[in-house]
């Protein structure tokens, strides 16, 4: 099977349908990457552990801090004490909070980052009309700064003398 359609199937798989967990199954949200497919998470109940990633989702599927993961328990682990079985997205969260399936403690948490989403994307506001020069007047203290750029800035006496030369 070539890479992308290898790809395409995962993602599909994560993205398709809604999972319920088993018993032995746990619903986990990510800490930290410390790397080499190892995610450091934390049950509902607080305790910490480290998990890892199966082949068939690495470089394919990205998992960042703040993520929620259903894994299956790994008896033999010391520090790694789970696998991933699949990877939860907003929509599959808000089923399984639908479905009662979700545990209290992350309801809190769940409820955070989708105002913290509401929040990202403002609504534009409605701009009144207004006639004549104002405008065309130019005001950009609105617009973004870029930190990593030299910052240059005209005076407006120097542009008047250029511009009667």
């Amino acid at each position: 099977m070539s890479q992308a359609t290898k790809r395409k199937h995962v993602v599909k798989e994560v993205l398709g349908e809604h999972i319920v967990p088993s018993d032995r199954q746990q619903i986990v949200r990510v800490l930290r990457t410390p790397g080499n497919n190892l995610h450091e998470v934390e049950t509902a109940q607080g305790q910490r552990f480290l998990v890892s990633m199966p082949s068939k989702y690495r470089k394919n599927i990205w998992i960042k801090r703040g993520d929620f993961l259903i894994v299956d328990p790994i008896e033999e682990g010391e520090k790694v004490k789970a696998e991933i079985s699949f990877v939860l997205c907003k929509d599959h969260v808000r089923a399984l909070q639908k479905e009662g399936f979700w545990p209290e403690a992350f309801s809190e948490v769940a409820e955070k980052d989708n105002n913290r989403n509401r929040q990202a994307q403002p609504e534009l506001p409605a701009e009144p009309q207004s006639s004549g020069e104002e405008s065309g007047s130019e005001d950009d203290s609105d617009l973004f700064v870029n930190t990593n750029r030299r910052q240059y800035f005209e005076s407006e006496e120097e542009s008047e003398e250029e511009e009667a030369a």
